[in-house]
């Protein structure tokens, strides 16, 4: 947990030259309130939007897409199941080309998105129990809607000890994820 490791003018810079999903209103809203969450729990938004980056292929992912607004992978395990679409498997599913599709689907970016994003990675970072009010509420947010084994509770202190632990096998996924940012910081 610490300071931004790049701008949001950087962030909009690449997220905007990159998606056609999104105006560069929706990703300069976007990426604000990334910051302005992330600094009031002390996380680094800006490798938390490089982590986004990642998974939804710079905002042009179906799974981030509206109606879905998904920011990291959250929930997504590459299931899908036979249905019609009024009647889903289970609370988080997506229907799409006659299929359920496994995944968690967020009302709005901000806050909802977001915070369980960088819940999400809160509760990688820090043993449970720890850390200050906002950081537990974020971290129990996020874990209502995607509990995270006991076991890997406060197991990454820093992006590259997501490496399989994130995504399967992810044995590289966080200096991936680095080199985004660097390049996102270069936009």
């Amino acid at each position: 947990m610490t300071s931004a490791s790049g701008t949001q003018a950087q962030a909009v810079r690449w997220f905007a030259a990159r998606s056609h999903l999104y105006t560069h209103y929706d990703i300069t809203q976007i990426v604000a309130a990334y910051a302005r969450i992330g600094e009031a729990v002390g996380v680094d938004w800006f490798l938390a939007l490089a982590q986004c980056a990642h998974e939804t292929g710079s905002m042009t992912s179906w799974w981030c897409d509206r109606p879905r607004r998904n920011p990291a992978g959250i929930g997504v395990t590459g299931h899908s199941v036979e249905g019609t679409p009024e009647n889903p498997p289970g609370q988080h599913w997506a229907w799409r080309d006659g299929r359920w599709h496994e995944g968690i689907s967020f009302a709005a970016w901000d806050p909802y998105g977001i915070n369980a994003h960088l819940g999400r990675l809160l509760a990688y970072a820090l043993p449970t129990d720890t850390g200050m009010p906002a950081q537990r509420a974020l971290i129990d947010e996020a874990l209502a809607l995607r509990p995270l084994p006991a076991y890997l509770r406060g197991v990454a202190l820093t992006i590259t000890d997501l490496n399989g632990r994130w995504a399967f096998p992810g044995t590289e996924y966080g200096q991936r994820i680095l080199d985004l940012a660097g390049r996102m910081r270069q936009a």
